[in-house]
């Protein structure tokens, strides 16, 4: 059988925590940043743990991570 290949789109957007959990970069963090209040922009900048649906979902495209 032959090697899978990695989704290099979903490989430069998730990465794995070190209890195997994946995870993500905000949304809505790319521009028009002055509407926004700069407790949220704050907020946006850290990166979360994805949603276990999410999860499952990644880990198909991304089978050696």
């Amino acid at each position: 059988m032959p090697k899978m290949k990695t989704n290099r789109s979903a490989a430069k957007r998730f990465r794995k925590t070190g209890t195997g959990k994946l995870i993500q970069r905000h949304a809505f963090h790319s521009h028009l940043l002055t509407g926004k209040p700069a407790h949220r922009r704050r907020r946006l900048r850290q990166a979360q743990v994805m949603s276990p649906r999410d999860q499952q979902r990644v880990r198909r495209l991304l089978p050696y991570l």
